[in-house]
């Protein structure tokens, strides 16, 4: 779950961890209001959840507080387009009024899980500002890892060591040491997948600054990390995602192909998109049903894919063991009576319960198309998806 701008500086804050001054505004009087306390000269910026908001027009450094105003009426409550949003763009709903730095170095940090290792490591650049894979293809040397292992915790020497390997002046190394900690604490303590500063700057009065920050907190947290969640910004997310969430189907992705996929179990789920690809089509969407025997979810997960209206043909790509064949037959029927779905429907059903499932299917009067395999299915599906 990703937050705002303003509310990742707000946490890493009570972290010890310095930021620019600043203040949110939701309307463009409040802007205006916070420009001028803070004497005029501020930059404003868009708050989303997606990157590249300065080239997007999203980022305005104003001289006055009427200049302000007249960005922020702008933005908050229009749609920001930007190389990651897609041309729908997101809502902007509040703009971020910072003060003004004067900056002499810009440089990149970040924290996430290394799955392969096992514990959180630390990236650090002095080449920040830039997309750090861009500089890890070009200039590996100019980036730094640090794994911090997760008995033995983060320890100081890790980021004077970061400091050095950046070239920073000896009076920062001590300042920089406290901020990855601190940035190491917020981490952990929010149970976060990714903390990304880009850029920390150097301002020329020798302050060591967060610019910027993503944060996103791990979906799975929630039952402990209440507060962050509270903070979630459901505009800024693709509405049937969240519509899926809310219905109990929380493994839904929203892609942009025809063939609109139900799959149980995630490696299914990814073979069932490679295969879909393999034979020239392109899956809507991934979703994982998980191991259900429960008609709703059957139910819930159609639902989702009859809102997309990308949706030519739905795949069922069933495997059945822990999770009844004959059940997800069942939703299969209820669903498409229930939402007189239209879409031609491609089920490839085996395992677990499968002669109960087929025999429902088969009585139930639906003009589904049976398929002997995944390969088959996905052929079959590419077919009918095509030809609508």
């Amino acid at each position: 779950m990703k937050v705002h701008e303003y509310q990742a500086k707000a946490i890493l804050a009570s972290f010890g961890v310095p930021v620019p001054k600043g203040q949110v505004a939701n309307t463009a009087d409040e802007a205006r209001s916070i420009a001028a306390a803070m004497g005029g000269k501020v930059v404003v910026k868009a708050q989303v959840h997606a990157g590249g908001r300065g080239k997007a027009g999203g980022v305005k450094l104003v001289n006055t507080a009427d200049e302000a105003y007249e960005v922020a009426k702008r933005l908050i409550g229009s749609r920001l387009v930007t190389h990651q949003t897609g041309p729908e763009g997101v809502p902007v709903p509040a703009v971020l009024i910072e003060e003004t730095i004067s900056v002499v170095k810009e440089l990149y940090i970040s924290i996430l899980i290394d799955g392969a290792a096992k514990s959180a490591v630390i990236m650090a650049s002095e080449a920040g500002g830039m997309d750090i894979e861009e500089v890890a293809a070009n200039t590996p040397e100019k980036l730094l890892k640090v794994w911090v292992d997760p008995i033995e915790g983060y320890q100081p020497y890790m980021g004077r060591n970061l400091a050095y390997g950046m070239g920073m002046a000896q009076e920062l190394v001590r300042p920089m040491a406290d901020l990855v900690a601190g940035l190491y604490k917020a981490f952990i303590a929010k149970d976060c997948s990714l903390l990304e500063i880009n850029p920390l700057v150097i301002t020329s009065d020798n302050r060591i600054l967060a610019a910027d920050c993503k944060l996103t907190i791990d979906d799975n947290s929630g039952f402990r990390q209440k507060e962050g969640f509270g903070l979630r910004d459901k505009s800024q997310e693709d509405p049937l995602e969240v519509e899926a969430s809310e219905t109990g189907v929380n493994n839904y992705i929203k892609l942009s192909g025809t063939i609109g996929c139900v799959v149980n179990g995630a490696g299914l789920a990814m073979a069932t998109l490679d295969t879909i690809s393999l034979f020239g089509g392109s899956a809507a969407n991934f979703l994982d049903i998980g191991t259900v025997n429960n008609v709703e979810r059957v139910v819930s997960s159609v639902r989702i894919l009859t809102r997309d209206p990308d949706v030519k043909c739905i795949f069922f790509n069933i495997f059945g063991g822990m999770a009844r064949v004959d059940i997800i037959a069942q939703g299969l029927v209820q669903a498409y009576r229930e939402f007189n779905v239209q879409a031609p429907l491609v089920a490839r059903l085996t395992g677990n319960g499968y002669d109960e499932g087929r025999k429902i299917l088969m009585e139930s009067g639906l003009p589904f198309i049976e398929a002997s395999d995944m390969a088959d299915g996905a052929q079959k599906a590419v077919a009918a998806a095509a030809a609508r």
